[in-house]
């Protein structure tokens, strides 16, 4: 019986030792070596509760409840004290916040300049009246070939360096396969541009394994080559200067009768082949022209492919490569800084 009142005693005599302790605490710091020394495993707290063992059964169910009891009551005062030391950190800070001073401008991203040239693309022909497209990146070879006038065999298969999947399933070498998807779904009059990714087996200074390609197409009644050249013009001046010089040469492309590149006078050199420090101009080899697309007015069997009377129907396509556009554009000389992530390079396009 007196060991249990001594260890009674012990035990509330705590409560009072603990939070005069806890009032000479002045950091988070130091209301932890209290913890320790009061309720830590070797704590004080413990070591009477050591003594439980020596207590009669009658008194063992008494101590133990009271032990407890002081136990949440310590740990009580030791929140309290936690959240007091918290709270007078806070106003410290507080008290030397002057609101009144600018605030930090957070880092924010930029448009990449791929994208913003796809942007602008889009933008300018969805105001002449052409739709937006998408479509799978992984093509069967149908869409991507045979529907295209490429049937099995045929030599131009080997101008795109494909990537197969299996026999019969690629990684679309262009998004032109967006062409025959869209007009089976929809009957002329029909426009519409793909922007997309593409895939190729090459990699160069001027050549990436993937890159991105806008292809256009337009059908109806009556659609000329002359209808061709306006859009085409008028899209080389918005997109670059609309004192740009347009030329058409002939060239082939199995899936378009005529067919032809398009040409705009050097937006380096203005078409004069000399660059600014008196030398040859690298970017048009001295010529005064660049290659920015191909183009041509639709093939008769591109439209029995999808059902289009060739009687009826004609219409055009053309297809840009958008880094190439971009380089031009903004005047970049290495295709591969567009993937390689370089902040002082992307920051330049705000």
């Amino acid at each position: 019986m007196a060991l249990a009142a001594e260890i009674s005693k012990n035990l509330k005599s705590l409560i009072q030792e603990f939070e005069k302790a806890l009032d000479q605490a002045s950091s988070l710091q130091e209301a932890e070596e209290a913890r320790v020394d009061f309720l830590g495993r070797k704590g004080r707290l413990a070591v009477i509760m050591s003594q439980l063992p020596l207590l009669s059964p009658e008194d063992k169910p008494l101590i133990g409840r009271l032990a407890n009891e002081v136990k949440d009551s310590l740990n009580q005062i030791l929140n309290d004290k936690i959240r007091n030391i918290q709270h007078k950190a806070q106003e410290e800070r507080l008290a030397v916040f002057d609101p009144s001073m600018p605030g930090r401008t957070p880092d924010t991203g930029t448009v990449h300049p791929v994208t913003r040239v796809i942007n602008d693309i889009c933008a300018i022909f969805v105001r002449l009246g052409f739709d937006i497209v998408t479509g799978p990146e992984v093509e069967t070879d149908f869409y991507n070939f045979e529907a295209l006038n490429l049937p099995p065999g045929h030599p131009a298969r080997d101008m795109q360096d494909t990537l197969y999947i299996s026999e019969s399933i690629v990684l679309r070498t262009h998004t032109s396969p967006l062409q025959v998807r869209t007009m089976l779904k929809r009957q002329p009059p029909v426009a519409a541009i793909a922007p997309g990714k593409v895939y190729r087996r090459d990699s160069d200074l001027t050549h990436t394994p993937m890159f991105h390609q806008i292809e256009g197409f337009l059908v109806d009644t009556q659609v000329s080559m002359a209808d061709l050249r306006g859009t085409l013009t008028a899209f080389a001046h918005e997109i670059f200067d609309p004192g740009v010089k347009v030329r058409f040469r002939p060239s082939f492309f199995p899936f378009t009768e005529p067919s032809a590149e398009v040409d705009i006078s050097c937006v380096m050199c203005k078409g004069g082949g000399v660059s600014s420090d008196g030398g040859p101009c690298r970017v048009c080899k001295e010529t005064g022209w660049v290659e920015i697309l191909g183009c041509g007015m639709i093939d008769p069997a591109v439209f029995q492919k999808v059902g289009y009377d060739p009687e009826k129907y004609t219409g055009f396509a053309f297809g840009l490569g958008v880094e190439r556009v971009s380089m031009l554009k903004y005047g970049i000389g290495d295709l591969r800084m567009f993937f390689e992530n370089d902040l002082r390079f992307l920051s330049q396009f705000v």
